[in-house]
């Protein structure tokens, strides 16, 4: 209102022309949790504290690279089928030493290999300079000690998506505490959705146990608020310049495990064993040696390359959905795309296979399988929530859609709290609301061929609230949405007809 009028002159009083309009939240935003090289910027510590990070190299500059892990050499066990290589008639694979499997810094990599953008870190410990760290479930969830990761998340409004790729080193313990957790903390926030991994194994018969075990041992009430992704993925985020002979354990006498007819390398091995304080130059030239020397320490530091770059699936999927959510929209399904930076998948699934993973009767929990295609790559063909079996939230688009104009139209209407509770407000929440959804509508984001069909908005006296809502202070608003489902089965009917002359 206007001030009074005490003088003469033009005086000039501007009036806003145009109503509140509700803007859509972030929704590619993910959150990582897990351990970190470092923790700090400017002197300053970043541990426990959800960081925002744009780019690998500023993660990199605030949490530093991957840990070095050590690797010795052993006999092939045939239940594993891990790589393997043979050296005098033996076949032998690669083993990682205890407590030096971290993934979170490669799974970041795959992130923005597959498109990702914006992230927060949440570092629950670092390894610095250690030569092994030991994972606790604790680091995770909080204890007496411990800060829980998952109230600093609390604090931050941003973060859409959430995804523990490290928490998968711990085994099937962390399906029962962990995720049972993390599922919650997006169920209570009613703002973020979990994406899982499922613990590795070698081989299809033994996914099947895998599979069931997660099934069972994931008992919670807010599955529609996450999905998991199955198998592993064999990627190329780790490269060959990487990995050298500082990636094999120091107790490992290589000059003993090379056969005798290497006899140059054998000699470089022992000649570089005398020297001391080698330089990195020095180091350098010693590993392109031995990789030119024995096909033996090549198919060594080959093996233990590809061992690095088995990696859940979350960090992958983490970058997908952000590349959907910006060139389709949250809408669109997360699957039938290809993954970049990823050779295959762990174990090839087949559609049969695939059955007891997507649609099941008896843990009631979706699995999305990744498979591989011939000419098309690593496809992720799987677009369910945990909660596979629901008529509402069965599909992942379906749930996040429906937060994202939950959260939208709830942060707009908070421009109206303490206005007036009479007829010019409800017009005004019902536009902003009308013009909001259609606009998702012409994006193709609500189904129906009219905007009426698409979505109804209610507001006001007789519709929505009763005169002592009125005296209350309420303002109530129902919002009806017709949200778009995935074609996830596609069936075609051929019949032969009689030829028409």
């Amino acid at each position: 209102m206007p001030p009074p009028i005490k003088s003469p002159g033009v005086y000039i009083n501007e009036q806003n022309a145009f109503p509140n309009s509700v803007i859509e939240v972030a929704t590619s935003v993910v959150a990582f949790i897990g351990y970190t090289e470092k923790a700090e910027f400017n002197g300053k510590s970043c541990k426990g504290k959800p960081t925002r990070v744009t780019s690998l190299l500023e993660y990199e500059t605030f949490f530093g690279r991957s840990f070095p892990a050590k690797f010795t050499v052993k006999p092939a066990d045939a239940a594993q089928n891990n790589t393997s290589f043979t050296v005098d008639g033996t076949e032998m694979t690669v083993v990682i030493n205890e407590n030096n499997t971290a993934y979170l810094y490669n799974s970041v990599r795959l992130f923005y290999a597959n498109g990702g953008g914006v992230c927060y870190i949440v570092s629950v410990d670092t390894y610095g300079d250690k030569d092994s760290f030991a994972m606790s479930i604790s680091d995770f969830t909080g204890s007496d000690t411990k800060a829980d990761p998952f109230d600093a998340l609390v604090l931050e409004y941003e973060p859409a998506l959430i995804a523990v790729p490290d928490a998968i080193a711990l085994g099937t313990a962390c399906y029962a505490q962990l995720y049972v957790k993390l599922l919650k903390h997006c169920a209570d926030m009613k703002s973020r959705f979990a994406i899982l991994d499922l613990e590795r194994q070698p081989k299809i018969t033994d996914s099947e146990t895998a599979i069931r075990l997660f099934q069972s041992e994931l008992v919670s009430s807010s599955l529609i608020y996450g999905a998991a992704y199955y198998p592993w993925l064999n990627t190329t985020v780790v490269t060959n310049n990487e990995v050298t002979f500082e990636n094999i354990d120091a107790s490992l006498e290589l000059a003993l495990l090379l056969p005798a007819s290497e006899t140059e390398a054998i000699e470089t091995v022992l000649a570089y064993r005398q020297k001391e304080n080698p330089s990195d130059l020095l180091k350098r030239r010693y590993h392109l040696d031995m990789i030119e020397l024995s096909p033996t320490y090549a198919a060594i530091i080959t093996a233990i390359r590809e061992h690095l770059n088995q990696l859940p699936p979350s960090g992958a999927m983490a970058g997908i959905y952000s590349l959907i959510d910006g060139s389709r929209g949250v809408w669109k399904a997360p699957a039938n795309v290809a993954l970049q930076a990823v050779e295959s998948p762990s174990i090839i699934i087949s559609a049969e296979e695939q059955e007891g993973m997507n649609v099941d009767g008896v843990g009631v929990k979706s699995i999305n399988a990744i498979r591989e295609f011939t000419g098309e790559g690593t496809m992720v063909w799987g677009a369910r929530t945990l909660d596979g079996n629901s008529e509402d939230w069965r599909y992942i688009n379906v749930r996040r859609t429906a937060i994202m104009v939950e959260q939208s139209i709830q942060m707009a209407a908070k421009a109206f709290v303490f206005e007036p509770n009479t007829a010019n407000t409800w017009i005004t929440v019902k536009s902003m609301i009308r013009n909001f959804l259609n606009s998702i509508w012409k994006r193709g984001g609500l189904a129906g061929a009219a905007p009426e069909d698409a979505f109804v908005v209610f507001v006001g006296l007789g519709e929505t609230k009763t005169p002592d809502d009125i005296l209350e202070g309420i303002l109530r608003v129902t919002v009806l949405i017709a949200l778009s489902r995935p074609a996830e089965f596609i069936e075609m009917t051929f019949q032969q007809q009689m030829m028409k002359t």
